[in-house]
């Protein structure tokens, strides 16, 4: 399964699944670790672990086994390492707490920013 159509696949479980929030972050040229990031929020630590175990059914399904979860058993924030993307669950508290798409939005604009001095 390409990349694409993978993001496709997760996007369409989360909204499914009632996720809000839902952002997609390229971040191929500020990490190695990953191409995309998926931050999504869950009502409940009952709703974001469920929105978790559909995310890894669908990849699975797909031929896309995951390298590695975390968080699952807390239900607060479950992280889903799919390889070239990294799924992030979590509950409106821990992710205003956390604020992740700021790090990664600081991010990429500083790398556009760069770019285009190039």
């Amino acid at each position: 399964m390409n990349i694409k159509k993978c993001i496709d696949a997760i996007l369409a479980t989360l909204a499914d699944a009632k996720a809000f929030d839902i952002i997609v972050f390229d971040v191929s040229k500020l990490t190695s670790i990953c191409d995309h990031m998926i931050i999504a929020s869950g009502r409940s630590s009952r709703q974001v672990n469920a929105m978790a175990e559909k995310v890894i059914t669908v990849t699975k399904q797909n031929g896309l086994r995951p390298l590695g979860t975390e968080g699952q058993k807390e239900g607060d924030w479950v992280l889903i390492d799919l390889g070239d993307i990294i799924v992030h669950i979590m509950r409106p508290e821990t992710r205003e707490y956390y604020q992740l798409e700021k790090l990664w939005h600081a991010g990429t604009l500083v790398a556009e920013q760069a770019e285009a001095r190039q």
